[in-house]
């Protein structure tokens, strides 16, 4: 990993991850907000891609000022665009109850199993997934139950991602990444190689991991050190700070390349 002031590309898109990345402590910094005002001032685009609840993305697409809302992990995408939401879905409702069924069984497995873990409290405004809380609203869980938790999503068969907070799972071929892809695709109307050239992606955690992959400009705020030794794929240059200040220092670089 360089250091984020050795990065010299021009970029229109930054796709970024939410908590830890441009949140501090569970909480959205002044400087941070300020930080995605400054960019979309200067014309580059913001589309956060989040693990975070449905009901938070229609939020956040309409108040935030950003271009469009990735969330849960990739199960749908929100864009506020001329005063109407346009919404993706990656399945209709049908599917949706199916796998709720087959989710709900899972959260009982995993309440038993690990009972210190808990049900995310934004569980309620979810479409697709499950989310179980690690370290959010309740004392941080051991590695090993962690891992626990991930391994019973795969027991059923469901895919399994680790942020900074919580475990997710779903049932589904969708990730953040072919949702990124389609979102740019089907709202900008870019090509592979516009994504690649244009397109950055900033995060802090395991579950970012498929984006550094496939990105070519890719950033990590500083605490994405701390999963360090559980990830392959890493982001090409980390910021010296943490949280909502690395995002407003990689920002800031961005924008000086402009």
């Amino acid at each position: 990993m360089k250091s984020i002031n050795e990065f010299k590309s021009k970029i229109k898109f930054v796709l970024t991850d939410i908590d830890d990345t441009i949140t501090t402590e569970g909480l959205l910094p002044l400087e941070s907000y300020e930080a995605i005002w400054k960019l979309k001032k200067n014309n580059i685009k913001v589309i956060p891609v989040t693990g975070r609840p449905a009901g938070w993305c229609d939020m956040i697409a309409r108040l935030w000022p950003v271009d469009g809302v990735i969330g849960e992990n990739g199960g749908l995408y929100y864009r506020y665009s001329n005063h109407k939401m346009h919404r993706w879905n990656y399945a209709n409702e049908t599917t949706q109850i199916l796998n709720r069924q087959k989710l709900n069984i899972i959260a009982e497995e995993i309440r038993t199993t690990v009972p210190n873990s808990a049900i995310s409290a934004d569980q309620f405004c979810r479409v697709y997934d499950l989310a179980i809380d690690f370290c959010e609203d309740i004392p941080k869980l051991s590695q090993t139950e962690i891992d626990t938790i991930v391994q019973i999503f795969h027991n059923h068969g469901a895919e399994a991602k680790v942020s900074s907070i919580h475990v997710n799972g779903w049932f589904g071929s969708f990730n953040k990444v072919s949702t990124a892809q389609l979102f740019l695709k089907t709202e900008f109307k870019l090509s592979n190689e516009d994504i690649l050239n244009s397109c950055a992606y900033i995060g802090d955690s395991p579950n970012d991991e498929p984006l550094f992959a496939n990105f070519r400009h890719t950033f990590g705020v500083a605490n994405i050190l701390n999963f360090k030794k559980q990830m392959t794929h890493l982001p090409q240059y980390i910021a010296s700070k943490t949280s909502g200040e690395g995002f407003c220092e990689i920002a800031e670089q961005i924008l000086q390349n402009q």
